[in-house]
């Protein structure tokens, strides 16, 4: 935009435009969703019927799965609570690539060693399905994200360290594709610090381990500079990229989160969330009120106040609560230049950052009555130590 030589432009040019509707029309979602088990409200028996007829085509898919919700629970147990880890060779290819927060799988095999690891240390551990929301169908392949939430007690030797005997609850979410039965692809969002604070565990000890792993791998976090949040001297771009949006609510939710995010409008929280609104956060923080959801917002960007939000997905489902629930997967970028929610990090170092997250909303009346955050402050202090074993191996 060419700003006028008198200026009387100049307010169009510096100031985002106002948006003030809550309002978007109702998607028409399809029979199939509609018919598919909901989590809420609902115990594990009830989620892992024997009688049930099918819900929706699953061709490709076990018989014991009646819809996708049905296979996420049911083959989430099995494998992880009924300890059948063999599952894992009919439930995800050869090839599968799994987006972890400290790192990434690229293979089958390393995901049965990894399922092992934690088995052995947290074997009390049971993860809990929140919520499970989902897209697609068994012809181009189904997209799910799954909220879990994980308790149990700290009782054996491991990857953990000598056993606490501690107690722990954290939320994960995992996001899958999936086709006739086999997960090819998944991106796992968990806390691992909330496990660690509440296991007394020294989170530098653990960051600096994972670091040098890393470091003694070669592998380096490549910094670019730049994230392309402004180009050059200009302004923020205004207008959201909603291309990935399927429907009316989820165009909305991602112009509301480019507005909040990107161009630093946090008054948009005020406007999108109702007055009781809960917000779930990392670390197992529990709050209420748009007040407490902006200082969350603001203090994560207060420590890296050059962040870019990029979301990577996003879907939604109807809601037997009443309302809808949207899912986003998301990327931030920038460097540690500042103090906020991150304290684990310590002083600003000018590290590059790259935070993974995914988040669930859930609308009611046109505002959002709960979020479910979820992003992982370990992996943020092992890419603080990695940065400075590499800027340490330069001055050498």
């Amino acid at each position: 935009m060419t700003p006028s030589t008198n200026g009387a432009d100049h307010a169009s040019v510096t100031e985002a435009p106002q948006k003030n509707n809550h309002h978007f029309t109702e998607p028409q979602f399809p029979d199939n969703m509609k018919a598919a088990m909901q989590v809420e409200r609902h115990d594990y028996v009830d989620l892992a019927p024997t009688t049930r007829k099918r819900a929706h085509s699953m061709e490709g898919f076990e018989d014991i799965y009646t819809d996708i919700v049905d296979y996420i629970v049911r083959c989430t147990h099995r494998i992880w609570d009924e300890r059948d880890i063999g599952l894992i060779y009919t439930h995800y290819t050869h090839n599968c690539v799994l987006y972890g927060t400290m790192g990434t799988i690229y293979d089958r095999e390393s995901v049965v060693r990894d399922t092992i690891q934690r088995l052995v240390s947290l074997p009390e551990r049971r993860g809990m399905a929140t919520q499970v929301l989902w897209d697609g169908d068994d012809k181009k392949g189904f997209y799910t994200s799954h909220l879990v939430t994980g308790s149990g007690r700290h009782t054996q030797n491991g990857h953990w360290g000598p056993a606490t005997g501690k107690t722990f609850v954290s939320r994960t979410i995992a996001d899958c594709m999936i086709y006739q039965n086999r997960i090819y692809r998944e991106w796992v969002v968990a806390d691992t610090m909330a496990i660690i604070k509440q296991l007394g565990l020294d989170p530098n000890t653990f960051a600096y381990d994972a670091a040098k792993a890393l470091f003694d791998k070669g592998l380096e976090s490549i910094d670019i500079g730049e994230n392309r949040r402004m180009i050059g001297q200009q302004n923020p771009d205004w207008k959201a990229d909603t291309s990935i949006a399927n429907n009316e609510i989820e165009a909305q939710t991602l112009e509301w989160l480019h507005d909040m995010w990107n161009c630093r409008m946090f008054g948009r929280v005020e406007k999108h969330y109702a007055p009781n609104a809960q917000y779930h956060g990392p670390k197992m923080t529990e709050l209420y009120g748009p007040a407490a959801v902006l200082h969350q917002h603001l203090a994560l960007l207060g420590s890296i106040p050059d962040a870019a939000y990029m979301p990577q997905h996003i879907f939604s489902n109807p809601c037997e609560e009443g309302g809808i629930k949207v899912a986003v997967r998301w990327v931030m970028e920038g460097h540690h230049l500042g103090f906020g929610i991150l304290s684990e990090l310590g002083k600003p170092t000018g590290l590059r950052l790259q935070v993974m997250g995914a988040t669930h909303y859930h609308y009611k009346n046109g505002r959002i009555v709960d979020e479910w955050n979820v992003y992982d402050e370990l992996s943020l202090l092992t890419q603080i130590k990695l940065g400075q074993m590499v800027e340490e191996a330069k001055l050498k």
